[in-house]
């Protein structure tokens, strides 16, 4: 038997990619913007193909990612919900999660997932260029990837 078998590369030379970033808890969410938009310059997209926006905290990415979508091939999420005392933890990351999984099943374009979710701020300091590696740069390559996935899945018609 022989199956077709497709997967994207981390070329971003020929891709439009957005980058919504939480400003709420700015400290971690700069540095993972910062780990995204050096890993797309690395992986080869242009300045002038990235569009960086800038929303209140991590409920509003979706409705952002979601402008954005007509303009991009991937959207990175960037945003740090760090859990507190109270359940409004569950319904922030909750709703930025489900909304982002929304908005990229409605318009088919990928949207990399770069929002933690921790329970303390350490955990987020890790996840954002500390022990634990920057998980903004791993976002920016899962969009690169999936965004050249779908382009070759689509040229294969």
């Amino acid at each position: 038997m022989s199956y077709q078998t497709f997967h994207g590369t981390l070329d971003g030379s020929n891709l439009r990619i957005g980058v919504v970033v939480s400003r709420f808890n700015e400290f971690i969410t700069e540095a993972l913007a910062k780990g995204a938009l050096e890993t797309l310059e690395k992986k080869g997209c242009r300045q002038e193909n990235i569009t960086v926006l800038k929303v209140p905290g991590a409920w509003e990415l979706p409705v952002a990612a979601r402008a954005l979508t007509g303009r991009c091939d991937a959207i990175v999420a960037i945003g740090a919900v760090v859990r507190g005392d109270t359940p409004h933890f569950d319904y922030v990351a909750g709703g930025a999660a489900d909304g982002l999984q929304a908005v990229s099943v409605e318009t088919g374009i990928p949207i990399a997932f770069g929002v933690l979710t921790t329970d303390n701020m350490q955990q987020a300091m890790d996840r954002a260029g500390g022990k634990s590696g920057n998980k903004g740069a791993e976002a920016a390559e899962v969009a690169i990837e999936l965004a050249n996935l779908l382009k070759t899945l689509k040229g294969s018609k």
